[in-house]
């Protein structure tokens, strides 16, 4: 069940402890394809709730199998004054090229014209691997809210075209893969969304720092570092489960089981990766 009673110190600790103030909510990590229709629109507004005049920013992922249900999402997203709306590529029957995925985003932008349109673009979970700078050109003329994509693939050369081909100020381009948010600070993105930014969002920001500063030096030693944790426990088996596990401890905050097929983290899993998370030696700067 979902548990809307903790959303309140959520955002508190993520503000307060982690110095993030914008949110991407039912994405992958908050399990948003695994909750009902219903469920996603509570979580939505408990955030917003929560979030006013703490957060700057709240971004609702919208995308669903059905069109219909999509649409619904996103226009209950613009009732509640959501910044963005961002969706996924239907990864049942899937869009084959990006006429057809363009005109499936274009059916959902429309039901919220007032709010800025986000494509979150996962294939390694969609299957969908239309590539990004193909579905950028003149996608405007058909989506006029389109804002920029969530980049959660490991395709830095897609990555470096879109940039190329649109620059950075015309759209947002937000990465998703953490361990390689350096590499794609250096090909231009200008924002991350990433499930690590909960439990490592003020040492993200202090990459982010060094990196603009410029002293890149320093942002390696904390790419490297957040690389190294992650590297640990992806080989331990790390998903959706595990990462709630480790915001649980990190945060004092239950995140909870998640929802089947998933099944929690083992008890040896939190045991090794809070161990190996309180080994780290941050730089000195932090």
């Amino acid at each position: 069940q979902i548990n809307l009673s903790v959303i309140r110190q959520y955002v508190d600790y993520l503000v307060r402890e982690q110095n993030v103030k914008n949110i991407f909510v039912n994405g992958t990590t908050g399990e948003g394809l695994s909750l009902s229709i219903q469920e996603r629109k509570q979580l939505a507004e408990e955030w917003m709730r929560q979030g006013k005049d703490k957060l700057d920013h709240v971004i609702i992922h919208v995308g669903a199998l059905s069109l219909p249900e999509s649409q619904d999402l996103a226009r209950h997203a613009a009732a509640i004054g959501a910044s963005g709306i961002a969706v996924i590529a239907p990864f049942f029957f899937k869009p084959t090229n990006k006429d057809e995925l363009v005109a499936f985003l274009q059916k959902v932008a429309s039901e919220a014209p007032g709010v800025p349109f986000y494509y979150y673009h996962i294939p390694p979970l969609t299957g969908v691997k239309i590539r990004v700078e193909e579905l950028l050109d003149g996608i405007r003329e058909q989506i006029p809210t389109f804002q920029g994509v969530k980049f959660s693939d490991t395709d830095l050369l897609d990555l470096a075209q879109c940039i190329n081909k649109n620059g950075s100020e015309q759209f947002a381009f937000l990465y998703g893969v953490d361990e390689q948010l350096l590499g794609a600070l250096a090909v231009g993105v200008n924002g991350a969304v990433g499930s690590t930014y909960n439990y490592l969002g003020r040492k993200t920001k202090l990459m982010l720092q060094a990196f603009a500063k410029p002293d890149l030096a320093l942002a390696q030693k904390y790419q490297f570092l957040i690389g190294e944790f992650l590297n640990f426990v992806i080989k331990l088996g790390f998903g959706v489960a595990q990462t709630k596990a480790v915001m649980s401890f990190v945060s004092g905050i239950p995140m909870g089981p998640p929802r089947p097929p998933l099944v929690n983290a083992s008890e040896e899993f939190i045991a090794k990766a809070k161990a190996k998370l309180d080994s780290i030696v941050w730089p000195n700067s932090d």
